[in-house]
């Protein structure tokens, strides 16, 4: 995918993101969960294709980012705030499935990934101000 697409994704899912927090979060969970989620890939993605360390027609899938084998197996890579990025990643992924599927989290559970999805874009923008 272009990085234009994905770009445009990623602010879709942030302005979901903004509404829900608006709405409720313990009533819109299932958004929450779902598009840090997509967010974060595409986020990813961004950074990778620019970097040059991916192709526009590679795709990540959130479910390897859940499992730290699966990110030395499909990301063996080094990339600009790795580390930092795939921990954010990896907290908002592990936590995913709950709220997307599971039932109502705790208002602490939310509020811990909409913070650890925050601090992914501040990581996001400074990995990008490494790529140039």
């Amino acid at each position: 995918m272009r990085i234009e697409a994905h770009e445009k994704r990623l602010n879709e899912s942030i302005n979901v993101i903004e509404e829900s927090i608006e709405i409720g979060i313990e009533e819109r969970q299932r958004n929450i969960g779902f598009n840090a989620s997509a967010a974060a890939i595409d986020m990813l993605e961004i950074l990778l294709h620019k970097a040059g360390r991916i192709s526009t027609s590679q795709v990540i899938k959130h479910q390897w980012l859940a499992s730290a084998n699966k990110i030395r197996e499909k990301l063996w890579f080094d990339f600009p705030r790795k580390q930092e990025l795939m921990k954010l990643i990896t907290a908002i992924e592990s936590r995913r499935n709950k709220l997307c599927y599971g039932t109502p989290q705790p208002l602490r559970e939310i509020e811990g990934v909409i913070n650890d999805f925050n601090r992914l874009r501040q990581e996001f923008r400074r990995a990008m101000g490494e790529v140039g």
